[in-house]
């Protein structure tokens, strides 16, 4: 079986810009050109990154909206369209496959949870209504449930799932995973401190917080490993593992927030149970994003 392959190399899981007013569009849109203009291969909107948990229905229709028509088609557009509710994420995602999303990301349902054999049922469901290709997305400390290796094995049969976004964390798990689906699923990091680990088993790139700071760079890191070039990508991975460690030293999106607030693109501002970064924390993350001349 031959599937699409979305992207190569890494893709921003892009933090949306809000205000005590709403989502700030004109800020959203100057830092996708931004990205765009240093290089990232892929953009994904509307996720755990862009608060998608925290957007009014309309503002996550908007955000998606917005963000494919300032894309323009010049990287591909991944919406995160995931939900508990397997009825609303299909309706969400037939939305974002409208307005021209190159594929959908799919979260395991929180709260609610399910079985391997639900989780089965719901994402089959989804990829057999869904108008695009589907890429899941296996974060288990979030969800509390996890896609095991055989139940990828399963899901990797349908035409219409493409990929996978791998956040659990365990290697062990995405070795036997990739041993299982082979070619019928791309694999993508969904951890920035995995990036090099999980290339070595077959992983194609990086969907990255690290790149709403570092485009390039973090898409240097996974085509330098696709190249032949692992010292360059060991080294990139290395580089960045302190800025990485800080950015995830509270709940994503806050220090990713505070980091993209401090480079000059938004406000530092999260929707409530987020609360900002502590000053603490902050002020550690800033003076390693200056040693990396991110910031002055």
């Amino acid at each position: 079986m031959s599937k699409k392959i979305i992207f190569e190399g890494a893709a921003t899981a892009i933090i949306t810009p809000t205000n005590a007013n709403g989502v700030d569009y004109d800020a959203f849109g100057k830092f996708i050109d931004w990205q765009i203009d240093n290089g990232i291969d892929a953009l994904c909107v509307g996720a755990t990154t862009g608060e998608g948990a925290t957007l009014t229905d309309k503002e996550h229709k908007d955000v998606i909206a917005f963000a494919a028509e300032r894309i323009a088609g010049r990287v591909p557009m991944i919406a995160g369209t995931g939900s508990n509710d397997t009825a609303y994420a299909i309706e969400l995602s037939n939305f974002a496959a409208e307005h021209g999303a190159a594929a959908v990301l799919l979260v395991t349902p929180y709260y609610n949870k399910t079985t391997q054999a639900g989780l089965v049922a719901s994402f089959t469901a989804q990829a057999d209504a869904v108008k695009c290709p589907v890429i899941l997305y296996n974060v288990p400390s979030r969800t509390g449930i996890g896609i095991k290796p055989e139940t990828y094995a399963k899901l990797a049969e349908h035409e219409n799932i493409v990929a996978v976004k791998e956040a659990g964390g365990d290697i062990s798990a995405i070795a036997e995973t990739a041993r299982l689906v082979g070619d019928n699923l791309t694999i993508y990091s969904g951890n920035d401190d995995q990036v090099v680990a999980m290339m070595a088993l077959g992983c194609r790139g990086v969907v990255s917080v690290l790149s709403n700071l570092v485009p390039a760079d973090t898409s240097k890191m996974v085509k330098s490993f696709l190249a032949g070039d692992i010292m360059t990508a060991r080294e990139l991975q290395l580089k960045y593992l302190p800025l990485i460690s800080d950015l995830f030293c509270e709940v994503n999106p806050i220090p990713v927030k505070a980091a993209v607030a401090a480079m000059g693109f938004c406000e530092n501002y999260v929707r409530l149970p987020l609360v900002p970064m502590s000053d603490a924390n902050r002020e550690h993350m800033l003076k390693i994003m200056r040693g990396h001349g991110i910031i002055a």
